[in-house]
């Protein structure tokens, strides 16, 4: 699965982005997919995930402001973030990993996107 993130960009305190995520080569419908972020200076973290019946785990930093989404049948997977702070600035990576607890563990996940970079302006 090759992974392919966009929609990244600089906005101020309060404003919001959407990004995507595309998915192509041999893919899985049943993967989970998920986004992690990371700071300057700080470890890769986990911000939301998808599974492949719907269901959607968040972090609490972005609960009721971040909604994660799925286009299944165009393999696309999408973050709505609203609300946004300065300390949500960092990389958004996209994942991608047959087993929901495994992306949810942040460890050993099979398939990563490369970063869009979401800067947040006080």
């Amino acid at each position: 699965v090759q992974l392919q993130a966009s929609g990244g960009g600089s906005v101020q305190a309060g404003g919001s982005l959407r990004l995507s995520c595309a998915a192509s080569g041999r893919t899985f419908t049943d993967n989970a997919m998920g986004w992690f972020r990371q700071a300057p200076g700080k470890e890769r973290e986990f911000v939301a995930a998808h599974s492949w019946s719907g269901g959607t785990n968040y972090a609490d930093s972005v609960k009721g402001r971040f909604t994660i989404s799925r286009d299944i049948a165009k393999n696309m997977l999408f973050l709505q973030m609203n609300i946004l702070k300065p300390e949500d600035t960092g990389v958004y990576f996209c994942a991608s990993d047959p087993s929901l607890a495994t992306l949810l563990s942040s460890r050993n996940i099979r398939s990563w996107g490369q970063g869009t970079l979401v800067t947040v302006s006080s």
